[in-house]
């Protein structure tokens, strides 16, 4: 069997063809990258109800829709934390924190997915980028909540050197409080369903 050689020509025309297809594989990469690297468009959406030190609810295409903040842990509504040999509700004072940084809204979210419990997960600002302030981050820096990813161990780092709310004194990991305190629903069920009914005039 003769093996046909290509020309020089040829053999020019063909790698030429594959340099601009490795090029253009290239370029697309590059643009899906840089698409998906980027950051969610923000959204303003009115504040409706802050439930926890993390969660609150919000208006958003003509519904409540529950967020959750994403990349902290903050103390449950019901947990108790120990300062100077006394129990106390960092629960409650995480809750009157977010309270007073959302103010009275509106926040500005990037919606992502939905968790287990149907909370939208989000990252909110009081104000759209540059401005404002990151609700995650500052929780976070206050010592309110812990941080469950990468992202706000500096303010974790900090806030347990200053000794900042929780870390006044002892506090249970949260999510081990949560299985000790399992129960069917999550903790901020009953305290959500309360609200939303307020919201309805239930």
């Amino acid at each position: 069997m003769m093996i046909r050689r290509l020309s020089p020509l040829a053999r020019r025309a063909r790698r030429k063809r594959l340099r601009a297809a490795g090029a253009a594989l290239l370029l697309a990469g590059l643009a899906f990258a840089t698409w998906f690297a980027r950051p969610l468009p923000a959204q303003s959406v009115p504040l409706v109800q802050v439930i926890d030190g993390d969660s609150l609810i919000v208006w958003h295409d003509g519904a409540r829709v529950t967020i959750r903040l994403t990349g902290i842990d903050a103390v449950e509504y019901r947990q108790l934390c120990t300062r100077a040999d006394v129990r106390w509700p960092c629960g409650r004072e995480a809750r009157q924190a977010l309270e007073r940084l959302a103010g009275r809204g509106p926040l500005h979210c990037a919606l992502t997915t939905r968790d287990r419990y149907g909370r939208t997960l989000a990252s909110c600002r009081t104000a759209p980028l540059p401005d404002g302030v990151d609700l995650g981050a500052e929780m976070v820096r206050q010592g309110w909540a812990v941080a469950s990813d990468a992202d706000y161990r500096d303010e974790e780092a900090g806030a347990e050197a200053a000794r900042r709310g929780i870390w006044q004194g002892d506090f249970a990991a949260h999510a081990d409080w949560r299985a000790a305190h399992a129960r069917p629903a999550t903790a901020s069920d009953g305290l959500i369903r309360r609200l939303e009914r307020g919201i309805n005039g239930v």
